[in-house]
């Protein structure tokens, strides 16, 4: 099996004027959950050097993984275990159910549909729906749940095969995945052959500007190859005859963006494309400065954090961690922090505990244990769900345990016991 490949051309515009800002060492698959079995076998690591694009603005991965190491067996991510997820996408399917006044039984495909939490708010607006994902135990999950789901890359055959069974999409949707996506012409080839002519591709992704602004790095994984702004966007879909018309911003993952995608001249081109343009001109995302910068703010971080760790181990106290996202693992790798700093990781996803987290092998153990254990701090590595973590843990909070959140707008944050209202 082949690793991956290197990339030395822009994935969207085909450029070699790629600039490397940031490195973060060698990481293995953010999502590659260990068995006790495997903890004791070879494991592979990647390269992880963050590099933009001169021509386009695209800011991407230096290297792209095989997928099928990605999202094979060991790909355990539920995009269902969060109150706020669940909510936020049955909100996207009701607002984009309203805002396109679709009719009763238009076909909505989810490319990387996971379990199939936001197909199912479609299925309750009386939609059909399909998901598509790769990896096998989600797949089935998602089955299991009554949303059917192909186990598949998304490809031209597997496109073929939707319009034969089930006809054209009204609605094509990838939320966290059009960034995992190497292969975007194989993609888009795809997209061409399902989607209705006067249908709509719609992303949902982390926002490159936040994520330099509030130092959001380790949401930088292995999987996610690019990091996503509107400018490259609206380039690339033009070359495929498409236009992004619209844009909407959300308080999720950090800060989000959801981009709306047409054939070009079915739809008006909202203002919005417009000021989000000239907001990351403003900000200078696409400045080698600013890159820079946000790299040195990085290896500050990585710092700050682990004096911080080492001066409570100093003091005796005990550390765990809270959640185990794919973005704590790239926290946990880059500042090589190992089960000598932290005793454990607890999760509410019943496929991850017993098991250990990639590179670090920190065991996961359900989360009642910070309970029966008594730890004195525990890391929120899902800092995106802090407040629903707090107010779920709130128990451990009264017994006077303290919460780190490793990564907020204004740094580093400690917080003891605060009365949380039911």
């Amino acid at each position: 099996m082949e690793f991956g490949r290197r990339i030395t051309n822009c994935r969207m515009c085909g450029s070699e004027k790629l600039y490397t800002f940031l490195d973060l060492g060698f990481m293995p698959p953010a999502d590659g959950i260990l068995s006790p079995e495997e903890i004791n076998e070879p494991e592979i690591f990647f390269p992880l050097k963050v590099a933009q694009c001169s021509d386009c603005g695209l800011t991407q991965l230096t290297y792209a993984p095989n997928p099928e190491i990605l999202y094979g067996k060991k790909y355990l991510y539920e995009s269902s275990i969060t109150k706020t997820g669940r909510e936020h996408f049955f909100e996207m399917a009701n607002s984009i159910c309203q805002k396109f006044n679709l009719t009763k039984n238009s076909l909505v495909i989810d490319i990387g549909s996971n379990v199939g939490v936001l197909l199912s708010g479609f299925k309750k607006n009386n939609m059909n729906v399909l998901g598509i994902d790769p990896a096998p135990k989600i797949a089935k999950i998602a089955n299991e749940n009554g949303i059917e789901t192909w186990q598949e890359f998304i490809n031209h055959k597997v496109a073929e095969k939707i319009i034969s069974q089930k006809g054209k999409a009204k609605i094509v949707t990838g939320t966290n995945v059009f960034a995992h996506i190497d292969n975007k012409q194989e993609l888009m080839e795809s997209l061409k052959i399902m989607l209705d002519d006067d249908g709509i591709f719609i992303i949902e992704a982390p926002y490159l500007v936040n994520l330099i602004e509030n130092l959001e790095y380790d949401t930088i994984y292995i999987d996610h190859l690019e990091y996503i702004s509107v400018k490259p966007l609206v380039n690339f879909f033009n070359k495929w005859n498409m236009d992004v018309f619209d844009v909407e911003k959300y308080d999720i993952h950090g800060t989000s963006i959801r981009v709306f995608v047409c054939q070009k001249g079915k739809r008006k081109i909202e203002e919005r494309v417009k000021e989000f343009l000239e907001l990351e001109e403003k900000k200078g995302v696409y400045k080698k400065e600013v890159l820079d910068n946000f790299a040195n703010k990085v290896k500050n971080h990585k710092k700050q954090f682990m004096e911080l760790l080492r001066d409570l181990k100093k003091q005796d106290r005990r550390i765990v961690g809270i959640s185990a996202p794919a973005k704590g693992n790239t926290l946990l790798n880059y500042c090589k922090i190992d089960s000598g700093l932290i005793d454990y990781t607890t999760e509410k996803t019943l496929i991850k505990i017993g098991n250990y987290t990639p590179g670090m092998h920190i065991p996961i153990m359900n989360e009642e244990k910070i309970l029966e254990d008594k730890p004195d701090y525990g890391i929120i590595f899902a800092w995106n769900f802090a407040e629903e973590i707090i107010k779920n843990n709130k128990k451990f909070s009264e017994g006077g345990g303290k919460f780190i959140i490793p990564v907020t707008n204004q740094g580093i944050e400690i917080r003891g016991y605060i009365k949380i209202k039911d």
